[in-house]
């Protein structure tokens, strides 16, 4: 399956960093990094899995964090002079983490006022904004809670399902008009339910690309109740054209 996905909506490094601290509910200035290293390893594995366009700067994280847990497993020194001089491995990765989510929120708050300046209703919230529809509030889901819901359906799938010998072949652009189809009768649908049929690992990933595309289209959004529960898909209330119309 050739697909390359480049995402608009892709975030950096940091993002990826400040993420996995708040979903393990991590003190910041005491980083676990062997933790740490260990999950932001398992989502460019993810990435890489899925073909996607990473930069450059993802792998130069995943190297940074290496360096900082193995000079962290080093034993410390004997000397308590060179103790007290020793600075901990983590405190420059600390502080681009904190100097960054200054300006993320710095960020955020400018985009809430644009956004209430333009009558869309929204508060800073978490971090994330609070959007509000006809419906009812929700948070937009970022790249990397997709990815979380995407590792969580690949372990939930049994094994079987990857070694099954399927005649059929499934391409993004299919799955994308499965996912409209399903849009049609339903307003809204459980990302968890696109895959509860899957027939193989390369129709899971299929339709997962298929929900990236149409995100980077602006036809879906990707929203969650609270920060971190179950993602659920709607179309995008700024593209639905008006009936009659």
């Amino acid at each position: 399956m050739k697909y390359k996905v480049k995402l608009e909506i892709f975030e950096g490094p940091l993002d990826l960093l400040l993420f996995l601290i708040k979903k393990e509910e991590i003190d910041i200035y005491d980083i676990p990094v062997a933790k740490i290293t260990d999950q932001y390893l398992e989502y460019i594995e993810m990435m890489k899995l899925l073909d996607l366009d990473i930069a450059g700067e993802f792998i130069v994280m995943a190297a940074t964090l290496m360096q900082i847990k193995s000079k962290m497993l080093l034993p410390p020194d004997e000397t308590p002079q060179q103790e007290m001089e020793q600075e901990d491995p983590r405190s420059e990765l600390v502080k681009r983490l904190l100097e960054y989510r200054r300006f993320k929120d710095a960020a955020d708050e400018l985009a809430a006022k644009e956004a209430v300046s333009s009558q869309l209703f929204t508060r800073k919230t978490e971090e994330r904004p609070l959007l509000e529809t006809e419906d009812s509030p929700f948070f937009e889901a970022s790249i990397f809670d997709l990815l979380t819901a995407f590792s969580k359906v690949l372990k939930e799938v049994p094994k079987d399902t990857f070694y099954r010998v399927v005649k059929d072949e499934f391409t993004v652009g299919e799955k994308m008009h499965d996912i409209f189809h399903m849009l049609v009768n339903q307003t809204r649908i459980f990302f968890s339910r696109l895959f509860s049929e899957a027939k193989s690992k390369l129709e899971i990933i299929a339709t997962f690309l298929a929900v990236l595309e149409l995100i980077r289209l602006k036809e879906i959004l990707v929203i969650q109740q609270d920060p971190f529960s179950e993602i659920e898909i709607i179309k995008n209330p700024e593209t639905v054209k008006p009936s009659g119309k």
